[in-house]
């Protein structure tokens, strides 16, 4: 296991939202964990306040391009995997402290550019709906920071 600093930077761009409009993002700089298992690696860090999931523990599990999203945080009660695969739909439920929701997410694009030494950055561009509440569009990069 590698101690690494992580920059990651998330944009959110709302459904029927104007052509013009500023997507809403987020960007910051923490510290994390980065390991292989198997043919997989790993990326781990606490969320932040600026994420609005303060408490949480994001693990990503990369394995070529594919990767594993995973939350989970006991003080907050959350725990949520996402799938992203380019082009696959995939259906679960987002957790929050107020109950589940239902959510699909369309990967549209996934980039993984770490070496097997853990440096370099992935980049995922995907749709997500929550039943009921909210469409957008998300784009999400990580880069691994030495």
């Amino acid at each position: 296991m590698k101690d690494i600093l992580l920059k990651i930077i998330g944009n959110q761009i709302m459904a029927g939202g104007e052509k013009d409009e500023e997507p809403e993002g987020m960007e910051f700089i923490t510290e994390g964990r980065f390991y292989r298992k198997g043919d997989s690696m790993y990326l781990v860090y606490d969320e932040s306040d600026l994420s609005g999931m303060e408490g949480c523990t994001t693990s990503l599990k990369i394995t070529g391009d594919t990767i594993r999203m995973k939350r989970y945080g006991e003080d907050v009660g959350i725990e949520t995997a996402i799938n992203f695969e380019k082009g696959k739909r995939f259906n679960g439920f987002y957790d929050t402290p107020f109950g589940s929701v239902e959510m699909e997410v369309l990967t549209n694009e996934v980039k993984n550019r770490i070496k097997e030494s853990g440096e370099g950055s992935i980049d995922i561009d995907y749709n997500v709906s929550l039943k009921g509440l909210a469409e957008s569009r998300s784009l999400l990069s990580i880069e691994i920071m030495q």
